[in-house]
């Protein structure tokens, strides 16, 4: 087995070395300016730095490539005239180290090699979007986003706080990322996809996340861009596909028998929402469709801290409520978690249901009350975020979603 496993590390080496030895090959000329390294050194180095690893560990493995590094250096300096980039040497040691990774790690290895391939083929393609597309304005919040994903969110702690023990700062930070993410998915959907396509699966693409910080993002952007009001109402409603969805799966992974119950109301509510949201896309709008995207920022940092904050004070106000008035059943609690999320809500109604403390059949009205506590949460962020105009046709669209699946249950109980 040993043999097996040593066998497959070297092939996967060998494999590294040659996936990025074909793409330089085809890039490093011909004749006395072709570059140092192509198909065959690439490949020979990725063995060696398996060979190295096996043979004498980690210290063989940074010999080899202090040495490596000379003769790169020395190929370099040959070559600066003609060709100043360092790339094809930078990623012949990144070869060198991912062969000698094959021996422990070869998926990691394997996954790192085929991502450092993409880069260098399709090195013109992000040069151009670097230098010619991406504007500073999205350079700048490509960064924010980062910085607050990558280091704010993992710093921030993750307990309760506060009277009632209602808010927890890393659940609030998870908010004000996830807003800014959806902005910035929109934002990419629509510079790819166009006006109105792009927004409209980037809203139900997002709503996954978030179906309220998706209506909040579109509200923001329909602000600036009053033009495109009904496409961007569109694409807000139609991220309540998203959280139909996510009730029936959720529903599901508790227990298949609780589908049943609520096959009517997610059905009647689904299909008024595509065909109340296709109203506001068909037919075309006024705007040509091939005007040119207005680029600007990916997303509004206050906007999205304005919206978590509301966010945190419905949920504090269901604290408050709570404690103050004691348990009132399982609908009372159903409306206040509904105000901030209508999926945790749905996933301890099925929870109950399951652990047998309510009956299959009686799940049907608070899940539905839990989802229509949650649209009237998203008529006040849409009001909120978008205006009175964007809230016009945000708010009929979640009145008449919120009432076909009423419709639906009772179409259910009346068939029963």
């Amino acid at each position: 087995m040993n043999d097996a496993l040593g066998l497959a590390g070297a092939a996967a080496a060998l494999g590294i070395g040659m996936l990025v030895g074909l793409e330089r090959e085809r890039h490093k000329g011909r004749g006395d300016r072709r570059a140092c390294a192509g198909l065959r050194t690439f490949a020979i180095t990725a063995l060696l730095g398996y060979v190295a690893m096996q043979v004498g560990g980690a210290l063989l493995v940074g010999i080899v490539g202090g040495c490596l590094a000379v003769l790169i250096s020395v190929a370099y300096w040959r070559s600066l005239s003609s060709d100043p980039g360092v790339t094809s040497e930078v990623a012949l040691l990144t070869v060198l180290v991912l062969g000698a990774l094959c021996g422990t790690a070869p998926e990691l290895a394997i996954a790192v090699g085929v991502v450092m391939a993409g880069l260098l083929a399709y090195r013109q393609k992000l040069h151009h979007f670097a230098r010619s597309q991406l504007s500073e304005a999205e350079m700048r919040d490509g960064l924010v986003l980062l910085i607050a994903a990558l280091v704010v969110l993992p710093l921030t702690p993750d307990r309760f706080i506060g009277p009632y023990s209602a808010l927890n700062l890393r659940t609030l930070c998870t908010l004000t990322v996830l807003l800014m993410a959806v902005g910035a998915i929109g934002h990419i959907a629509v510079r790819t996809l166009g006006v109105r396509y792009g927004y409209a699966v980037s809203a139900i693409a997002s709503g996954f996340a978030s179906s309220t910080m998706t209506i909040a993002a579109m509200g923001h952007i329909a602000r600036k861009d009053p033009e495109h009001l009904k496409v961007l109402s569109a694409a807000a409603l139609l991220s309540n596909l998203a959280t139909a969805a996510q009730v029936a799966l959720i529903l599901g992974a508790v227990d298949t028998a609780l589908l049943p119950h609520l096959w009517g109301p997610l059905l009647a509510g689904f299909g008024v929402t595509l065909l109340f949201s296709l109203g506001l896309l068909f037919p075309r709008p006024a705007v040509a469709a091939n005007q040119p995207i207005k680029v600007g920022g990916a997303f509004n940092l206050k906007l999205a801290l304005a919206v978590t904050l509301t966010m945190a004070g419905v949920t504090f106000l269901s604290s408050l409520m709570l404690d103050h008035f004691g348990e009132a059943g399982v609908m009372l609690t159903a409306v206040l978690s509904g105000f901030a999320d209508a999926h945790s809500s749905t996933a301890s109604i099925a929870t109950l249901a399951k652990g047998g403390l309510l009956d299959y059949a009686a799940i049907a009205p608070p899940v539905l009350l839990a989802v229509s506590s949650n649209a009237l949460s998203k008529c006040l962020v849409a009001w909120i975020s978008g205006g009175r105009r964007f809230a016009a046709y945000v708010i009929p669209g979640q009145t008449l979603l919120t009432a076909a699946m009423w419709a639906g249950l009772l179409v259910d109980q009346a068939t029963i």
